[in-house]
């Protein structure tokens, strides 16, 4: 399991969980405002121009989208090109892949500010026991008390102890 801990400025730490990477794309998906395709895609530019009607052959996508017109000479019109606004920037491509859930991660902290994602049972459960959410305040002792009423509320705590 994946155990997400927001720590917004303006509001109390929340915990939540997901099963998997693929579990955990969908629900930031799901819980951000922005389009999939900014926070992770993989599209060819024969794909991309065809998002706006047009094709590698025709005359108008030289002229219109000249960049993508680059890349596609340049590197083939099949070639996949990633996109992750939050890791990459706005709009920007790359042709080395982008894993989705790093994606994901980056669009999470990008939206929520502050966060800690444990990617295990073991690393989640380590961290209330590392002393990095000690209650050495208030806002710590509401992140312990969030993380840990997650790992109870999945029965994962008790299993760790064992």
């Amino acid at each position: 399991m994946i155990y997400v801990l927001e720590l917004p400025a303006d509001a109390a730490p929340q915990a939540w969980f997901a099963f998997d990477r693929a579990d955990f794309a969908r629900k930031v998906y799901a819980a951000d405002s922005r389009p999939a395709w900014e926070i992770h895609d993989v599209a060819s530019v024969r794909e991309l121009l065809a998002m706006h009607d047009t094709t590698p052959e025709l005359a108008a996508a030289a002229d219109q989208f000249p960049a993508l017109r680059r890349l596609g000479a340049s590197h083939g019109w099949e070639t996949p090109f990633y996109r992750a606004d939050a890791l990459l920037g706005a709009g920007a491509l790359r042709l080395a892949p982008v894993d989705e859930a790093e994606a994901c991660a980056a669009a999470l902290v990008q939206r929520v500010g502050m966060c800690r994602i444990y990617w295990s049972d073991q690393d989640a459960g380590a961290a209330l026991e590392d002393g990095t959410l000690a209650p050495h305040s208030q806002r710590a002792c509401q992140a312990y008390v969030a993380l840990r009423g997650q790992l109870i509320a999945m029965e994962v705590l008790e299993g760790l102890q064992d």
